[in-house]
């Protein structure tokens, strides 16, 4: 059987620029997308903290240290500029691959830059 996990995460990302006539996708800083293990062309999930939009495209390129996050095509209906965001992807793999398994959770500052890397969701306070 396969599962499928969180592969990675750029949590609380500020979306930077947001293109409505552009062909569609979500540009990502490439420094991001090496630490976090997005793949160029990769299905992404984004969820805007913002307003609570959730939806489906898929990642290319932004400039390398640039901080960007564009929101392009059809989805830049569904986030602004300065809007904070999660961005995840997952993979499908075997239940004995998920059991070592540990997913790459990028953490970033207001500049979208990375501060801190980490493999597992901090619990929650009771």
């Amino acid at each position: 059987m396969e599962v499928s996990l969180l592969k990675c995460k750029l949590h609380r990302v500020k979306v930077t620029e947001s293109h409505l006539d552009y062909e569609g996708s979500c540009a990502i800083d490439e420094n991001l997308m090496e630490a976090s293990g997005i793949r160029e062309y990769e299905q992404i999930h984004l969820w805007n903290v913002a307003n609570g939009e959730r939806f489906t495209t898929y990642a290319i390129r932004g400039e390398r240290g640039s901080g960007m996050i564009s929101v392009n095509g059809a989805a830049a209906h569904k986030a602004n500029p300065g809007d904070i965001m999660i961005i995840a992807a997952f993979a499908q793999m075997s239940e004995a691959q998920a059991d070592r398994f540990e997913p790459k959770l990028i953490y970033v500052d207001n500049n979208n830059r990375i501060v801190r890397i980490g493999h597992a969701v901090p619990a929650q306070a009771a």
